[in-house]
């Protein structure tokens, strides 16, 4: 069997076949909405314009400081004595 034509990396269902089962119901969706409306989809959902990228990184970057804040608050203090002779 060969490799898929829309992947590249999977091989294909059946000898003639041209589509792995994945890429399969990629193309099964695009004849039920059309080649533009699942375009536009992908577009809106999974591709993020510079200015959304940048808000997700600020977004991000606060969440992890709040936990380390948060961790750093509520670590046990370990109190070390001395010996002194």
């Amino acid at each position: 069997m060969g490799k898929c034509y829309l992947c590249e990396t999977e091989q294909t269902d059946s000898y003639f076949g041209y589509w792995c089962k994945d890429c399969r119901r990629i193309r099964h969706l695009i004849n039920l909405y059309g080649l533009e409306k699942v375009g536009e989809v992908l577009e809106r959902v999974l591709v993020r314009d510079t200015s959304k990228q940048e808000h997700k990184i600020r977004d991000c970057l606060k969440d992890e400081i709040e936990v380390r804040k948060y961790n750093l608050r509520n670590k046990p203090v370990i109190k070390v004595e001395e010996e002194v002779d």
